[in-house]
């Protein structure tokens, strides 16, 4: 049982996933950082200087209304949203570039430059 659960830790799915969760937190604190140090100060001078986080409606009994969190909550998703926007839109880009260099030789089925008139791999003659 040591031994599965040591392939699964080591496979490359379980450590991309770490390494994304890792990397995710600290973007987290990044992007809660610009909207609460930039985002939030910029907004602030255009809406009469009210700070958004004491924004609430006070309810009937104990309830209250954050609304300004809310607001908070809702400029960090769309930055969050642009930032993975914006690095999707390069992987793909760059995706796009890579695939055009390649062909699929017809015989063995592996990727060759397009250039190529033989297979290196299996060394088929191409048209």
């Amino acid at each position: 049982m040591f031994q599965e659960f040591k392939k699964f830790a080591i496979r490359g799915n379980a450590l991309d996933l770490a390494v994304g969760v890792v990397i995710g937190a600290a973007f987290t604190t990044v992007v809660n950082s610009i909207v609460n140090d930039i985002f939030t100060p910029v907004l602030n001078i255009f809406t009469g200087l009210v700070e958004f986080r004491n924004i609430s409606i006070g309810l009937p009994g104990p309830g209250v209304l954050r609304i300004g969190s809310f607001i908070n909550a809702v400029i960090n998703f769309l930055v969050v949203a642009f930032a993975v926007f914006i690095l999707v839109k390069q992987i793909n880009r760059f995706r796009s570039k890579e695939e055009g260099k390649t062909k699929e030789c017809p015989f063995c089925f592996t990727d060759i430059p397009k250039q190529s008139t033989r297979c290196p791999h299996c060394t088929s003659q191409l048209q």
